[in-house]
């Protein structure tokens, strides 16, 4: 590999990269900078690895905090539900999570965090569906 290339991981295990035969023929390793190890070779190349060579949008950002992955999963789930409620009636084909199903979420998780949302009042809903300002 080049001088210091780039070393991750975005796959679902913790394989795809072998820090530890990294780091085994290694002639030093040290930090260059949060989530960044640096591994020298013997012959004087660096390659850096991100996030410990883990799953690097868990373990060196916030590409799936908890907050957001309880709403993917609670999608996933409640669609699974409205697909097993609404089977029959089904053609064999890519559906569209309905509104109802986000409505739902987002009214759950902002109460969780203690808001909700604002509702139209009628003066409002005439303004918006109609053509005059």
């Amino acid at each position: 590999m080049k001088n210091n290339a780039v070393l991750c991981n975005s796959g679902h295990f913790d394989c795809e990269v072998d820090v530890a035969a990294l780091r085994a023929m290694s002639a030093e390793t040290f930090p260059r900078r949060q989530n960044i190890e640096g591994f020298r070779l013997p012959d004087g190349r660096t390659l850096n690895v991100l996030a410990e060579g883990r799953l690097v949008n868990l373990a060196g950002g916030n590409g799936h905090p908890a907050e957001i992955m309880d709403m993917s999963f609670a999608v996933q789930a409640l669609s699974l539900e409205w697909l097993a409620k609404h089977r029959e009636g089904l053609e064999k084909k890519v559906y569209i999570v309905p509104d109802e199903i986000d409505d739902q979420i987002a009214r759950v998780k902002l109460a969780a965090m203690g808001l909700s949302i604002d509702t139209l009042t009628e003066e409002q809903k005439a303004y918006l569906s109609g053509w005059e300002a």
